[in-house]
């Protein structure tokens, strides 16, 4: 009996074995037959670039496709990226998508796809590399005009402002740095300086504790480049015995959780923030990448429109 019983279960496995080894094969297919997307962000440390990276697997999971996301560390790094993308390019992705840090540098890296027949996108920030497929993402310049003139309406003209930028040369800070300017100066606001503040809280914190010695009482505002620096920015702000601390005016950029939560705490010096919608961005780059794939035609410019957050419409904000 117990021999026969042995016989039974030797039979069924070996019957088993073929199934097994060919649903294996036909998952192994499917895998090389999907399409791949590969995703080189400007870092994957902060919650902009994290809720850009859910968008991306997002849409990857609506299309069916296979995505992978990759960043530096942080986004001093440009050394780092341009390898991220020369090892995405290896491994011969059917698009590649891109968001910059240097312009220069990242056009050099990603020529070699374009040559292999890869098409590019830009993400978040433009980059002129001729002949890739579009960019995605927010006029930085416009949208932080909006955030200038609505400080300047509020301050008044003849006010005072000092400037907070990301990497001083990278194209997003010049664009949002350039934006503040023409914002604040149309409604008749002083830019006393622009210092980086390597886009952190940290350095940040450096940077406002500096301006606050050197324009001691004069600062009516402030416009940083991310709400990181935002947040470094108002720390700074608290600890010093500024006699008009009270008074400043922080403008950040990104509408992240954190600093909307400042806001919504009634931070004092948490005055309003220009939002982008990261997750959106980072889906319809994927999206405009499987329609190129498939031969569609997209636009050149797909547009990812931001909003202003200040404390009036802020809980509307959470809301949605």
């Amino acid at each position: 009996m117990k021999k026969t019983f042995l016989l039974l279960i030797i039979f069924t496995v070996l019957v088993s074995m073929p199934i097994f080894a060919n649903g294996q094969n036909e998952s192994k297919e499917s895998q090389d037959e999907s399409l791949q997307i590969s995703v080189v962000l400007k870092a994957l440390t902060s919650e902009y670039w994290n809720t850009v990276r859910e968008g991306c697997e997002a849409a990857g999971e609506k299309y069916g496709v296979a995505v992978t996301v990759v960043g530096p560390n942080s986004e001093s790094e440009i050394a780092a990226q341009v390898t991220q993308i020369e090892e995405q390019v290896s491994t011969r992705p059917d698009a590649l998508i891109i968001a910059p840090l240097e312009e220069s540098a990242v056009i050099g890296a990603s020529r070699p796809a374009l040559d292999a027949g890869i098409p590019v996108l830009a993400l978040d920030t433009d980059f002129g590399l001729k002949g890739k497929t579009t960019f995605v993402g927010t006029s930085n310049k416009t949208a932080a005009q909006m955030g200038g003139e609505w400080l300047a309406k509020q301050l008044g003209s003849g006010k005072k402002v000092v400037l907070i930028a990301g990497q001083l040369g990278e194209v997003t800070s010049n664009m949002r740095m350039d934006g503040f300017t023409a914002g604040l100066q149309a409604g008749g606001v002083e830019v006393l300086d622009v210092k980086s503040g390597n886009n952190t809280a940290e350095g940040s914190i450096k940077v406002m504790e500096d301006y606050l010695t050197r324009f001691r009482g004069e600062i009516d505002g402030v416009c940083t480049e991310n709400d990181d620096e935002a947040i470094g920015t108002i720390e700074a702000i608290k600890q010093s015995n500024d006699p008009n601390k009270d008074k400043i005016m922080v403008v950040g950029f990104n509408g992240d959780s954190g600093y909307l939560q400042l806001m919504d705490s009634g931070q004092i010096n948490a005055a309003a923030t220009v939002a982008q919608q990261p997750y959106l961005m980072g889906y319809l780059a994927v999206e405009a990448a499987v329609k190129t794939i498939n031969g569609e035609t997209v636009s050149p410019i797909i547009d990812v429109p931001a909003n202003l957050i200040t404390k009036e419409n802020l809980k509307d904000f959470l809301k949605e």
